[in-house]
């Protein structure tokens, strides 16, 4: 059975291992380089501070990368589940090959379990490793992303750590049982594909906020969670400002919501609205005098009236926990269905 499996899948395994290595020669070759780049920017940088221009030259230089080998990672397990998962069952069945296969010594268990046995692992391998290439690779952009880009944000964690592995495992083996269950490839290709995704989308909407219990602490405001301060209007309007997903302090966190608050702790504006604040425009520490308000002097001013972020988040500290839990989580499913595969393949598949 296992040289028969090999025999089937070489094709797809040749492909997948030879685009896999093509990756990973560009990575090896452009890591060093942009590890190197960002270390040199890090040491000009942080004399006359002036980090934050760094990272966003940086980051920007490198974005369309940096998003290109992300959206690989988080590509993979849906075409493995598309390719190697759906049709597994599917072609036996359409081809009528199943009634001589099944109708031999070796069992339908059997057959199954070397099935999922080698490909299952070959998918878990190929996207482990090709999500851990690209996790040291971003290494440097992910330190320098702009917030909505960083290591724990939905789009990004992923494609990053071990938490690919655990994504294809379920991709294939939720292919393999909808393919069962439809008996038809380009269906069970179509239902694979829509289930994994919005399982997908529904995880870091409603699951990961609560693999653990999110912080939730005030902080001054500054540049580091103000989105922007500005007078609305000509001749000396009220002074607006608009609160970002940033966290003073933790630098990558997740932020699930970042609220302005009023001296009385009343919620005033939330993450991205824009909230007016009761500082005079023509005269004092906001005032434009010629240009923009000085930030530092307004911001300080601000947070002397008491005017303070509330912001809920989980910080970069709980990115590898967060990837072995969601990881888990993904395993249970993909045990869930697996046996689930094996009780509808010995009672009733025909």
């Amino acid at each position: 059975m296992i040289w028969l499996t090999w025999r089937q899948f070489r094709g797809s395994a040749t492909m997948m291992a030879a685009a896999l290595a093509v990756l990973t020669a560009v990575l090896a070759l452009t890591g060093p380089d942009l590890a190197s780049r960002y270390a040199a920017g890090i040491a000009g940088c942080t004399p006359d501070d002036t980090c934050d221009r760094f990272f966003d030259g940086f980051f920007g230089e490198h974005q369309l990368l940096f998003v290109a080998v992300s959206f690989v990672v988080l590509a993979l397990p849906a075409l493995v589940g598309l390719f190697w998962g759906a049709p597994l069952i599917t072609r036996e069945l359409e081809a009528g090959t199943h009634l001589l296969v099944w109708n031999q010594s070796v069992t339908r268990g059997r057959w199954l379990a070397a099935k999922l046995g080698l490909v299952g692992l070959a998918a878990m391998a190929a996207a482990c490793l090709c999500g851990l290439a690209v996790t040291w690779w971003s290494d440097p952009l992910d330190k320098s992303a702009v917030l909505d880009l960083a290591l724990m944000a939905p789009l990004v964690f992923g494609a990053r750590g071990i938490a690919p592995m655990g994504y294809a495992a379920f991709a294939f083996v939720l292919g393999v049982t909808v393919g069962m269950l439809v008996r038809r490839t380009l269906p069970a290709m179509a239902l694979t594909l829509a289930a994994f995704v919005a399982i997908q989308l529904a995880m870091p909407l409603l699951v990961r906020p609560h693999l653990m219990p999110p912080v939730t602490s005030t902080f001054e405001l500054g540049q580091a969670n103000v989105g922007g301060i500005h007078v609305q209007g000509e001749g000396g309007g009220p002074v607006l400002i608009s609160m970002q997903p940033g966290v003073p302090g933790h630098a990558g966190a997740w932020v699930l919501s970042s609220d302005l608050l009023d001296p009385s702790g009343r919620t005033i504006a939330g993450m991205g609205e824009e909230a007016p604040i009761p500082v005079s425009a023509t005269s004092g520490p906001c005032a434009p005098a010629g240009g923009p308000p000085s930030l530092d002097a307004c911001w300080v001013e601000i947070n002397r009236l008491g005017y303070r972020q509330q912001a809920t988040y989980h910080p970069l500290e709980r990115f590898w926990p967060f990837q072995w839990i969601e990881t888990g989580i993904y395993a249970l499913l993909t045990l869930g269905l697996t046996w689930f595969s094996f009780w509808w393949i010995r009672r009733r598949l025909s």
